[in-house]
């Protein structure tokens, strides 16, 4: 169980702007129990956001309270996965070889795709906020999102192939198997039960994974942690829309 306790604090350590000044040893085990938590931490990062929509709703007009909770919501993770974001739209708009483009998203060098892919990721991630709270869904929805996209996550650091046996993500894929999937998961079950469409946003994550697995792969030949990271905050978005999605054209 300590180790357990050791995960949870380092995934939240690496996940989150949370203040944790606790010293985790750094292992196998920890390292294994820190994915597991992923899911964990994307729940806590939710119920955090809706709460904060519970306590200002009536309060704030709508635009300012999507963005306020747009603002929780990259504070609460530092912007950690915008700045994968932002690396692999630098390589893929510059049209490149492949050796060239795993040097561009190696660079410190911010270009102006990744400006335009920031710009664009949180305009829409704020109007689909705005959007689905003007639809009056449930603002306990967006708990389950950020959890959905962690796990999300994992699945592609576990089934897609890496392009290089190097860095971050080869170092967490290692410690990762099947079964630990499961487990991440299993804080998510019940969630199934309780949150309306929460079946229909894994399966829609479940698609966007296959077809940004797919995309990830004929561009680079395989994954890093920066397409990992990217694949938080695109799920994200995909989580968004298939939410407004679902609650506008389904329950209406």
């Amino acid at each position: 169980m300590k180790n357990a306790a050791y995960g949870l604090v380092l995934a939240l350590q690496f996940l989150t702007r949370i203040p944790l000044p606790i010293a985790c040893p750094w292992n196998a085990d920890t390292c294994r129990w820190a994915l597991r938590c992923y899911p964990l931490v994307g729940l806590l990062l939710g119920a955090l956001i809706a709460v904060m929509a519970t306590l200002l709703d009536g309060l704030l007009p709508t635009p300012l309270l999507a963005l306020t909770l747009l603002s929780l919501w990259v504070a609460l993770s530092g912007g950690l996965h915008l700045d994968g974001v932002m690396d692999v739209a630098d390589a893929l708009g510059s049209n490149t070889p492949l050796e060239k483009r795993w040097a561009i998203m190696q660079d410190s060098q911010v270009g102006s795709f990744a400006i335009l892919a920031l710009v664009f990721l949180l305009a829409w991630k704020g109007v689909l906020i705005w959007a689905l709270l003007e639809a009056g869904v449930t603002p306990w929805l967006l708990v389950i999102i950020p959890a959905l996209a962690r796990f999300g996550s994992l699945l592609l650091l576990r089934l897609a192939p890496l392009a290089r046996q190097e860095g971050l993500a080869w170092s967490w894929r290692l410690h990762l198997t099947r079964p630990d999937l499961v487990l991440a998961l299993l804080p998510l079950v019940p969630l199934f039960g309780v949150v309306p469409g929460a079946t229909v946003l894994l399966g829609a994550l479940l698609l966007f994974l296959l077809l940004y697995g797919l995309a990830m792969v004929r561009a680079f030949t395989g994954i890093n942690g920066d397409i990992v990271g990217a694949a938080i905050e695109g799920g994200e978005l995909w989580l968004l829309l298939a939410a407004w999605s679902w609650w506008s054209f389904v329950t209406a």
